[in-house]
């Protein structure tokens, strides 16, 4: 299983990024995947999680982040509007087992990507 995230970079107060995660496993369609972000000193938190049915955010980023997945293109999205210095970190991609929920804990995945640097500037 790999995972390769992009779209990071740096922003201002107020603006937007999108973050994709390529993912090369063959039971993406079925399984739960997750972004995670990790800021310096702190440790990894939950951002978003979306399965094949619901989905799940961090209360500090809903009405802001928008989580999505095409299963065609093996590929999940993290829609980021409204940023804030606060969601500075860096993003990481996570796949679960299939068949199973959309975790909130970084233990509900067994598949990381590398990250990928949002930083926000004020």
């Amino acid at each position: 299983v790999q995972l390769v995230e992009s779209g990071g970079g740096l922003v201002q107060t107020g603006g937007f990024l999108r973050l994709s995660c390529a993912v090369s496993m063959s039971t993406f369609s079925s399984s739960p995947m997750g972004w995670f972000r990790q800021a310096p000193g702190k440790e990894r938190e939950f951002v978003a999680a979306i399965s094949w049915r619901t989905s799940r955010y961090r209360d500090s980023v809903k009405g802001r982040f928008t989580i999505s997945r095409d299963n065609a293109k093996n590929t999940v999205y993290l829609q980021m509007n409204s940023l804030k210095p606060e969601d500075t970190a860096v993003y990481y991609c996570a796949a679960g087992r299939a068949g199973v929920g959309p975790s909130t804990d970084t233990r509900g995945y067994n598949s990381w990507g590398q990250g990928t640097e949002v930083t926000v500037s004020s």
